[in-house]
């Protein structure tokens, strides 16, 4: 059984702004919740290649998991997935300008389960979908702040 999840959020600020702030790593713990440290492996920028290491606490357990990008195009689409942790993972974040000057924002979490968490997956899924929702909302409020 595999996981799929996918939300949508438009946020009130330019592309630029939206894309280069979600796809900095170090910019993770503001605004996701579960995410409590980063650790880059690589050197900066994030490109195809870079690693990142992310200290999460997620369903009651801490989680360390290490993610690398596997194709990134600025300012359109991110898609890094874990090389290891205890979920192998693909995380895709894909922005698009609207007509009116806003980002359209795409979360999408795919996990294939094993063991244990195989037959935990339905639950997963809801809370996966429940942070991700939670998640972008956040986004959207910290970036949508006038100066």
């Amino acid at each position: 059984m595999s996981i799929d999840v996918s939300t949508e959020l438009v946020i009130d600020r330019p592309i630029e702004r939206v894309a280069d702030y979600s796809a900095n790593p170090d910019n993770a713990p503001k605004w996701y919740e579960s995410i409590k440290a980063v650790e880059w492996k690589t050197a900066k920028p994030l490109k195809a290649g870079s690693r990142v290491v992310f200290t999460a606490n997620f369903l009651g357990r801490t989680l360390v998991y290490t993610y690398e990008v596997v194709e990134f195009v600025p300012r359109e689409l991110l898609v890094m997935r874990s090389v290891k942790g205890p979920l192998p993972m693909e995380t895709t974040y894909v922005w698009r300008a609207t007509s009116d000057g806003k980002t359209h924002m795409t979360l999408r979490n795919r996990g294939f389960p094993t063991g244990f968490s195989r037959a935990a997956g339905p639950l997963m899924a809801i809370a996966m979908r429940r942070a991700n929702r939670k998640d972008l909302r956040k986004l959207k409020q910290l970036l949508e702040v006038k100066p």
